[in-house]
């Protein structure tokens, strides 16, 4: 053991003193955890929410929907007070005749 250390003293020596570069810093988002498991993770959760969204709106959109009475006719918004050029049905209504 003590020859390791008078090893590396000389070493250090013949570097002219400088030492090794210190360790890479860790940030504490991936402090002990594996990207590529968080990776995997968020990816098996995107696919669960696709999935999930998809069917929910299939099944949403399967479903019969209500329909609504008739509105009523109210004679103010058909007011024709001058005949068209084109006959006395609007341009693109079906024609009653």
């Amino acid at each position: 053991m003590a020859t390791a250390i008078a090893r590396s003293a000389f070493r250090s020596a013949l570097r002219g003193g400088r030492r090794a570069p210190a360790s890479k810093r860790t940030f504490a988002s991936s402090a002990g955890h594996d990207d590529a498991y968080e990776t995997a993770k968020w990816e098996k959760i995107t696919y669960a929410g696709i999935i999930t969204c998809s069917v929910l709106g299939f099944i949403n959109l399967s479903k019969g929907h209500h329909h609504d009475e008739e509105p009523p006719l109210y004679p103010y918004l058909h007011i024709r007070n001058k005949e068209f050029p084109w006959g006395p049905d609007g341009l693109f209504e079906r024609k009653h005749h």
